[in-house]
């Protein structure tokens, strides 16, 4: 099974081989991708394993901070045990039982993880490291706003790892962030955190969201707010979008 789910995630980490070679001509100074069963991740990593070049970073749900205990980051916090059948880094006791997990990241809220991502932490191929969940919201909110992409609460912990990784990295450097899903699934856990009691395109706590309408439609009943996230059906182009006002 974790052959067949890297295998077919492949297809991504090979669109970026040849992307590379086409848009900067060279491989990406490293790539970035996060990792709960690490489905994604692996994939990506998997045709720059023998590519020296590229560090690997894969980063885990560090939930309330991984010194807590309350986390999801096996890789960074866990030990060897056997989970759904296969040998790997896994969140247990003392005796061997399977520890709860705590993220805001539905996705990345899992006990384990593929054994092969256990094997490039083991070598020291791949990098794993854990962000919190509050650098994952503020990612969240970060990219919605200045680049007008939605990510999957998933993904935003890759993006919160930026503000430290790029230390290391200059305006001349490629690091590709794996942006792994959308986050129109995560808009409701994302206001209830931030205080909003209604998603019905009125105007609350400073943020108006809306699943009707086009971007016209609903910045015309709330002309004062902070942003504007829209995810819409019916948008004037037909596609989800975000809009930034206020």
């Amino acid at each position: 099974y974790p052959m067949i789910v890297r295998d077919f995630n492949s297809v991504v980490g090979e669109e970026l081989l040849s992307q590379s070679n086409e848009l900067f001509n060279a491989m990406p100074d490293a790539i970035v991708a996060c990792v709960g069963g690490g489905s994604n991740a692996m994939g990506i990593f998997y045709p720059f394993i023998n590519i020296n070049e590229t560090r690997l970073i894969g980063v885990e749900a560090g939930g309330k901070g991984v010194e807590t205990g309350e986390h999801a980051a096996p890789l960074n916090d866990g030990s060897p045990g056997v989970l759904h059948g296969a040998l790997s880094y896994l969140m247990q006791d003392d005796s061997g039982q399977v520890k709860a997990t705590k993220s805001v990241s539905a996705g990345l809220d899992y006990p384990g993880v593929g054994p092969e991502h256990s094997w490039l932490k083991d070598s020291g191929r791949a990098e794993y490291v854990a962000v919190s969940d509050d650098e994952a919201l503020k990612a969240f909110h970060e990219v919605s706003e200045f680049e007008g992409i939605i990510p999957a609460l998933e993904t935003a912990h890759a993006f919160a790892y930026l503000d430290t990784l790029m230390n290391d990295f200059d305006s001349n450097s490629n690091v590709v962030v794996n942006v792994s899903g959308r986050g129109d699934k995560d808009i409701n856990t994302v206001a209830e955190i931030d205080g909003i009691k209604s998603i019905d395109g009125t105007e609350a706590e400073g943020w108006l969201i809306s699943v009707g309408g086009t971007p016209k439609e609903m910045m015309s009943r709330s002309p004062e707010f902070t942003y504007c996230l829209l995810y819409t059906s019916d948008a004037a182009d037909d596609t989800p979008c975000v809009d930034l006002g206020g």
